[in-house]
C-alpha cells in the first residue's frame, strides 16, 4: 500500500479525501491540519507522497514545500499541491497541471482524477 500525507487545514476536505483514497484499498492516508505538524509526520511516517494545500494558515503550502526540499530525509518525497487557485479550465484535459517544477490539482476533484493524479506524479518521479 502505498502511504500518502495529506496536509490541509479544512478538516471536511481531509476526511472525505481519506476516507476515498482508502476505500479504494490502495493508500493508507495520514493527515495534517497543518505545515507544522505535517512536517512532524512526513519525518516519522516517510510518506510516498504528499498532497498539500496551498494556502493555509499558519504556514503556505509554499512554505511547507521549502522545508521539505531542504530537509535531505524529506526532498526525495513527491509533491501535489491541491488548491482552488489553479482551476479545472486550467488544467485542461490533465488532472494536474505542471507550473514552474511544482504539480497542481484543481479543487474540488474526484477520486477517480486524484488517483490518476497521483500514479502520474509517482511514476514521473521515478522515470
Amino acid at each position: 500500500m502505498l502511504k500518502i500525507l495529506l496536509i490541509d487545514d479544512e478538516e471536511d476536505f481531509c476526511f472525505f479525501i481519506k476516507g476515498n483514497l482508502e476505500q479504494s484499498g490502495r493508500f493508507t492516508v495520514y493527515t495534517a491540519d497543518n505545515g507544522e505538524l505535517g512536517l512532524e509526520m512526513a519525518r516519522e511516517y516517510k510518506p510516498d507522497l504528499v498532497l498539500l494545500d496551498l494556502v493555509m494558515p499558519d504556514m503556505s503550502g509554499d512554505e511547507v514545500a521549502g522545508w521539505f526540499e531542504h530537509d535531505p530525509d524529506l526532498s526525495h518525497i513527491p509533491i501535489i499541491f491541491l488548491t482552488a487557485i489553479v482551476t479545472k479550465e486550467e488544467t485542461g484535459d490533465s488532472n494536474y497541471k505542471q507550473i514552474g517544477g511544482r504539480y497542481f490539482v484543481a479543487k474540488p476533484i474526484s477520486t477517480k482524477d486524484l488517483i490518476e493524479a497521483i500514479e502520474d506524479r509517482l511514476q514521473w518521479h521515478t522515470e
